[in-house]
């Protein structure tokens, strides 16, 4: 026994003193951390916190360096989720509850040994900045560390614990802003990295952050900022950028907007609300309806990161970004009203005034399907297109390689559900929001609700196979992969389409975002 014993602590000290992860152990800069029980040569570290809890005086504070620890701990679950309303039907966490207390990570690394420098993967959520967790089985990242990256996922603040400017919060920040608490966690999460992930088998300077949706422009928004944008070597955005999507506002307009909601909490004093509980705050958000934007704060954002872009000033690194067929359903935009070229051109002529006729001109309609899906083409760019699209344009002219997809597979059909009666809802046409994840991720087996079919594995192993050669090289092509060209690569610029038969085309309708482009500019004078 005692034999035995000596044995194992001599070959634990040997495998540290060459570098390998011994008894699936890590030593962070704040302390040691155990992952379970490798997973197929996949060791999993969940819940390791990257940041102090930002609970009592420090709700509403950047985040703050987490206090070091002795001994081992356990890295063997999710952490507690951020403090959010249950919004969203197709979000299955995995975490410990919810809570505050939040800001944890996980690594899923192949790696035996620290000194292999292998690529890594940092992925934030998506979920409008109010809903979203890095326990997620559709963002799980074992099976892109099958493929010899180093994966993370990232919990952020959400909501008004996330996003709420105030002037008592800008008075008492050093930098004189409020607001961005969740980006300034990002932010903190990839100075983590920096400072942790050789540990883990990964490589500081190999690091491509990600994200669908809030996590894609939450991307956008790490480029932009000095805080963080030095910390990248490579940006993956899937739907969505701050350039036309959930924009960032004036500090002021961000108070003004939090101290209204505060006044409906009582004295609305920054003491009181601190005071308060978690649930009370996020009862209270509810009720009032509020929503608190991204901001202009002076710190994450020195500038608006419209100028920052315009300026150059982003992270010049490659980019892969693209959107989704379907983003949004024509009755979005044409609600009950039939689809008819008169109805149609009458609710564009109201949105747009004097410039309605640029708008009809690119998403023209005369048949009741053409007109269905001019409807659909536009309130997909209205919502989330256009501004994927702006930050693409933006980066190509760094001369930095861009990769733009097209994202066209629709999803099949649901797994009837015993007991549950089936909905009459159409199936898409197209791809909806978010359809692609499981795809890129290589995870469609976490997502039981839907019927996967050959197809469906032939899209995603040919996805997850881009997305995984530009985390390595910065360039999404490889062995028995289409061609993707870079769109700024010289000659006709031609976009990745997605689906069952995937291949680059000429890119088209950009008449359709410089007719966006340029009523956006007209609005910002």
């Amino acid at each position: 026994m005692l034999f035995t014993r000596r044995t194992r602590i001599i070959a634990a000290a040997a495998m540290l003193s060459t570098g390998l992860i011994a008894a699936d152990r890590v030593k962070t800069a704040s302390g040691v951390v155990e992952a379970g029980a490798p997973k197929s040569g996949i060791r999993v570290f969940q819940g390791i916190p990257f940041a102090a809890p930002p609970v009592g005086a420090l709700r509403w504070k950047a985040p703050q360096p987490v206090a070091k620890w002795k001994g081992v701990k356990q890295a063997t679950g999710f952490g507690p989720r951020c403090m959010q309303q249950s919004l969203f039907s197709d979000m299955i966490f995995r975490s410990n509850g919810m809570g505050e207390d939040c800001l944890y990570l996980n690594v899923w690394t192949p790696a035996k040994s620290k000194n292999e420098k292998l690529p890594v993967l940092v992925y934030f959520y998506g979920g409008g900045y109010v809903s979203g967790d890095g326990s997620e089985s559709r963002y799980d990242g074992e099976s892109m560390a099958r493929k010899g990256i180093v994966a993370l996922t990232v919990n952020y603040r959400l909501g008004v614990f996330g996003f709420l400017a105030h002037p008592e919060l800008s008075k008492e920040a050093a930098y004189h802003g409020s607001g961005n608490y969740g980006l300034l966690d990002q932010a903190a999460a990839l100075s983590w990295v920096k400072k942790n992930i050789a540990a883990f088998g990964g490589d500081p300077a190999k690091v491509v952050i990600a994200g669908e949706s809030a996590g894609s422009i939450s991307v956008s928004a790490q480029m932009a900022s000095p805080l963080s944008r030095d910390l990248i070597a490579g940006a993956i955005g899937e739907s969505g950028s701050l350039l036309g999507t959930l924009p960032a506002v004036k500090l002021e307009q961000a108070e003004q907007a939090g101290s209204k909601w505060a006044a409906t909490m009582g004295d609305g004093s920054l003491a009181a609300l601190r005071a308060m509980t978690a649930q009370q705050i996020l009862d209270g958000a509810a009720k009032a309806r509020a929503r608190f934007s991204v901001t202009v704060d002076g710190y994450f954002f020195p500038e608006s990161p419209d100028a920052l872009y315009a300026a150059g000033k982003q992270a010049k690194v490659p980019l892969l970004a693209g959107w989704n067929s379907e983003e949004m359903s024509g009755r979005a935009l044409l609600g009950a009203q039939p689809a008819t070229k008169e109805s149609y051109e009458k609710i564009v002529r109201k949105l747009y005034g004097d410039q309605a006729e640029d708008v009809l001109k690119a998403y023209s309609g005369a048949t009741p399907d053409e007109v269905l899906q001019a409807a659909t083409d536009l309130s997909g760019d209205r919502f989330i297109g256009f501004s994927t699209w702006k930050w693409i344009d933006v980066q190509a002219k760094t001369g930095q390689p861009v990769y733009r997809y097209y994202y066209a597979r629709p999803r099949p059909p649901m797994v009837p559900v015993a007991g549950k009666p089936e909905t009459s809802r159409p199936a898409p046409k197209g791809a909806v929001h978010s359809a692609e994840i499981e795809y890129a991720m290589g995870n469609l087996a976490g997502n039981k609700a839907f019927a996967w079919t050959a197809d469906d594995q032939k899209v995603s192993q040919v996805m997850q196979e881009f997305f995984a050669n530009f985390i390595k090289t910065r360039n999404p092509n490889g062995a028995g992969l289409p061609e993707w060209p870079a769109l700024n690569a010289g000659g006709a610029p031609r976009v990745m389409r997605i689906d069952v038969e995937t291949k680059a085309v000429p890119e088209t309708h950009r008449e359709r975002y410089l007719a966006l482009d340029a009523i956006a500019a007209k609005a910002a004078k």
